[in-house]
């Protein structure tokens, strides 16, 4: 598969991108060469290779997702710029 002219401008529309004609031929050999690399990671064997969640091993940053005591209602206000008895108050920002 190849990406023409054609294909780059049909995408740009899409997303409703203008591209200067002069990015089009640009764009175009450049999604051509992410294809070559795709097709030559294709050719990898990775049947022995278990899928990851992560690149690396994050097993020993992760904290242990544990239940706590909610917040208290007053503690949570206590620190708020402006709030009433039950509320944090913020500014009006929709006129």
């Amino acid at each position: 598969m190849s990406v023409t002219e054609k294909d780059v401008r049909y995408v740009a529309n899409l997303a409703r991108l203008k591209l200067p004609e002069n990015e089009v031929k640009s764009l175009a050999n450049d999604m051509n060469k992410i294809l070559e690399y795709m097709e030559l990671l294709n050719e990898v064997d990775t049947s022995n290779v278990a899928p990851l969640e992560h690149v690396i091993e994050l097993d020993s940053r992760l904290r242990t997702d544990k239940a706590e005591k909610p917040l208290d209602h007053d503690d949570a206000l206590k620190n708020a710029p402006d709030a009433d008895s039950d509320y944090f108050r913020v500014p009006k920002v929709i006129e």
